[in-house]
């Protein structure tokens, strides 16, 4: 049976967005906005959704979480050997969504993805808890396993591992960085008119333009 799903959406009311209001640099652009989501108290501000696609065109899409904007890019964490990790080496390009109803707003980006330098996935591993630090070490991401009791398992084994002991970084986790090539903000307006204003690197500069909704 089809469903009516206009129904449900809600008008929005933000003030409109233009070029001449937006800073010049995307990237603090969108670390005013984030400041924005971060103040309004809004549950994980930090969450988007990474998309990658591996050598047979499948495109892949889940939540992470941002951790820091650095070196001109944003920068998220995870095993190596994930489903993600081997998408991204074999095609170094993905997209990450940003998107805040309470807000009435979403920012979509697009780039290239490298790994991190291995001091900046230390410098980030130390700053976790000893429980997420091993639970690095414990979970073998994207890989089939027989029940929950496994994990617990591997838990409780590095637990006991590492006691009284430092908590290295597993060599297949680290830090990615997104460079960003497109970066569209994305502001609700009534009726459908939404704002969208996107910069995007031409000859290794930004330049700004309005887009349709």
């Amino acid at each position: 049976m089809e469903k009516k799903h206009d129904k449900i959406r809600n008008d929005y009311r933000q003030k409109p967005l233009t070029k001449k209001e937006v800073d010049p640099d995307p990237l603090k652009q969108f670390a005013d906005w984030m400041d924005r989501a971060i103040n309004s108290g809004i549950k994980e501000p930090t969450a988007m959704a990474l998309s990658t696609v591996g050598k047979n065109l499948q495109p892949s899409t889940r939540m992470v979480l941002l951790k820091e904007i650095r070196e001109g890019g944003f920068i998220f964490y995870t095993n190596y050997e994930s489903r993600k990790g081997h998408q991204i080496s074999e095609n170094h390009y993905g997209s990450l969504l940003f998107f805040w109803p309470e807000l009435e707003r979403q920012i979509r980006i697009e780039g290239r993805i490298e790994k991190t330098s291995q001091e900046i996935s230390e410098e980030y591993y130390l700053t976790r808890s000893a429980k997420r630090r091993i639970g690095a070490w414990a979970s073998p991401q994207s890989q089939e396993i027989p029940d929950r009791k496994f994990l617990e398992d591997k838990q409780a084994e590095f637990e006991l591992k590492f006691s009284g002991n430092p908590i290295q970084k597993p060599e297949n986790w680290g830090g990615y960085l997104l460079i960003p090539y497109i970066i569209e903000f994305w502001q609700g307006r009534p009726n459908r008119l939404h704002d969208r204003i996107e910069y995007y690197m031409d000859d290794n500069d930004w330049k700004i333009r309005r887009l349709a909704p």
